[in-house]
C-alpha cells in the first residue's frame, strides 16, 4: 500500500478519521517524511513537513484532492 503523512490542520476530517480510512484502504500513516512516502495531505498551518516533502519531491495533496484519491478507491 501507499504510504502517507498528515500535516497542518485538516477541516473536512479528524486526523485520527484520515489514518483509518486511508488504513481501511490498504495503506499506512506514517509521522515522518522519508523517501519512502508516497503522499503528504497538507492541512491548514502545514510546516515543516510540507517543506522537506516539496524537497525530496513527493506528492503533495491538499484536503480536496485527498477526498477525491479515496474516493476513486
Amino acid at each position: 500500500g501507499k504510504q502517507f503523512v498528515l500535516t497542518g490542520t485538516l477541516s473536512e476530517f479528524s486526523r485520527d478519521e484520515a489514518k483509518k480510512k486511508i488504513e481501511s484502504l490498504g495503506g499506512r500513516v506514517t509521522s515522518a517524511v522519508s523517501t519512502k512516502t508516497d503522499y503528504i495531505v497538507a492541512g491548514k498551518d502545514a510546516g515543516s513537513k510540507l517543506t522537506k516533502a516539496k524537497k525530496i519531491k513527493i506528492t503533495v495533496l491538499d484536503e480536496k484532492e485527498f477526498q477525491k484519491l479515496i474516493e476513486a478507491v
